[in-house]
Parts: C-alpha cells; sequence; structure tokens
C-alpha cells in the first residue's frame, strides 16, 4: 500500500495540475470506487460539477481538495489506486474508474484503480479538514506535528516500537517499508518495548524517520510493481536506497551481517541481527 512518500509525491504532482480549475464533468465507472460516498454517484457527480478545486492537500496517506463550495474531495489509492492526468485523447486505460474534464479543456483527471480498495467521497463542509479523516494524527512532515508530545505519547504506550510507528493515530503515513527503514537506521529492533526506550532514543528515532521519508519522497517514492506511479505514469526509485525492507538474505550496509526477515502483523519485518538485535524477552 503506499505510503507518505508516495502519496505526498501524487500531491505535488496534482497540486500542479489541477489547483485552480473548474470541473466541468464528472464520470463514475465503477461504484466500488465511490462507495464511501454512502449518497451515492448522482449526488457525488452534483457536489463537484461546476465546482473549482482550490488546493491539493494530504492527511498521512489520505488525500483531500478544497473545493470553492466549501466541500472537499477525499481520496485514499489503497493498494492500487492512481491519480493520473491524461490528454482528452488519450486511451482510457483498463481499470479506470473515475473521470473528470475541466471547463479550460487541459488534461483530464483520471482515477485508475486495478483492485478497487482506494476510492474517492466528497466531505460536505470539508474543504480545511474533513472530518473523516480529523482522528488522523499529523504526519512528521508535517510543521504543526509536535515532537514532544509524540515522545511522550509513544513511551506511554505498552506495545512494540514498529506497532507504535504503524499506529496511525500516533503518527501517520508511515508504514511497513518506512517504518523498518528508519529502524534500521536507528538500530533498533521493532519488537522493542516503547515503555523501555529513553526520550533521547525516541528523539533519534524521530529524526530517523523524518530522513527516510524525505529522502524516498525526493525519488518519488517507492515501486516495487507497476500499480504505484505518479501523476504522469512514472515510477519512484526509493527501492535502489532501501537498508532493511525486502533485502532478506543480503548483507547488511552497515556490518555485513545477513538480513533476516521476521514474521510481523501478517507482514514481514525486515533488520539486521547483529545492529538491530532482539529484545532479551523474546531471544530465540
Amino acid at each position: 500500500m503506499p505510503e507518505l512518500p508516495e502519496v505526498e509525491t501524487v500531491r505535488q504532482g496534482l497540486a500542479k495540475w489541477v489547483t485552480g480549475r473548474t470541473i466541468k464533468t464528472v464520470e463514475v465507472h465503477h461504484p466500488r470506487s465511490i462507495r464511501r460516498h454512502v449518497t451515492g454517484d448522482a449526488h457525488f457527480i452534483a457536489l463537484l460539477t461546476g465546482r473549482t478545486i482550490a488546493d491539493v492537500s494530504r492527511r498521512g496517506k489520505y488525500l483531500w481538495f478544497p473545493l470553492d463550495s466549501g466541500d472537499a474531495i477525499i481520496g485514499h489509492l489503497g493498494m492500487s489506486g492512481q491519480l493520473l492526468m491524461q490528454p482528452a485523447e488519450a486511451e482510457d486505460e483498463k481499470h479506470l474508474r473515475i473521470r473528470f474534464t475541466f471547463t479550460d479543456g487541459g488534461p483530464e483527471l483520471r482515477f485508475v484503480d486495478q483492485r478497487t480498495f482506494g476510492g474517492l467521497s466528497v466531505s460536505e463542509g470539508g474543504a480545511e479538514l474533513p472530518d473523516e479523516i480529523a482522528h488522523i494524527a499529523r504526519d512528521p512532515m508535517d510543521p504543526l506535528f509536535d515532537d514532544e508530545l509524540f515522545v511522550a505519547r509513544l513511551r506511554a504506550k505498552h506495545t512494540e516500537v514498529k506497532r507504535a510507528l504503524l499506529d496511525q493515530t500516533l503518527i501517520s503515513g508511515v508504514g511497513n517499508i518506512y517504518a523498518d527503514e528508519a529502524l534500521w537506521r536507528a538500530q533498533l529492533h521493532g519488537a522493542r518495548p516503547t515503555d523501555q526506550l529513553t526520550r533521547p532514543a525516541v528523539r533519534r528515532l524521530l529524526a530517523h524517520v523524518r530522513d527516510v521519508l524525505a529522502e524516498a519522497i525526493v525519488a518519488g517514492g517507492t515501486s516495487f510493481d507497476e500499480l504505484y506511479v505518479n501523476v504522469n505514469g512514472e515510477s519512484g526509485y526509493f527501492d535502489r536506497s532501501l537498508n532493511a525492507y525486502g533485502r532478506e538474505g543480503e548483507p547488511c550496509h552497515r556490518c555485513g551481517t545477513v538480513i533476516r526477515r521476521e514474521q510481523f502483523m501478517n507482514r514481514s519485518s525486515f533488520s539486521c541481527p547483529r545492529c538491530q538485535p532482539r529484545p532479551r524477552a523474546i531471544r530465540r
């Protein structure tokens, strides 16, 4: 699933292409792609036709498009969603779900989603911050993110540090890939208890989370297949810079020890046995 760097890459591209443009028509090609808009496609289309997109914003892994009406479009890419800018004459994509045309006759905005886990909806009155995503914590790239509050809240939890990094009510936008990368840089095993971490250790970890996310954004995110692309259909290349994630059996870039893979919440975690020793209680 796309994480913060991938969604931020899409947001930056969309902001250049759609800000200030007025929607002429909206076509819904698959009802599942607006399933969160419970009043249906006719209402979805009516709320958006003739409206001008004021900006493109993000909260964690969610996008929202404030409109001149005071409403907002909320978007989530799911596992395979793509928001693409395409010339009107371009052939329809096989998995085209929603199409927006604009009054200026320029490129269309198309929502393409092979697996239909993602989708769009309209939040009425949600231009400033949609109620539907207000519960999601700020991400560490947000200038209003409160570092010391994060440190205190993480240390107050009785959980493992990787689980805390994936808790979107504590810190948003960090998923499996970037959690593993930040933990490798911080030389922490993901099972380390949060209430046993010192404040300086949590601050160092947060700094590494920020560094990893910032570098991944510059690289356009991480693409392991053709499903994640930016608005121009281009893949990211941060996978070339990964130190832990997906590197099972390869030497650690820091000490040369073979990277291990462990089961984690129906997913996999990758770490260095020497640089990131397991907490004693779970060593085996």
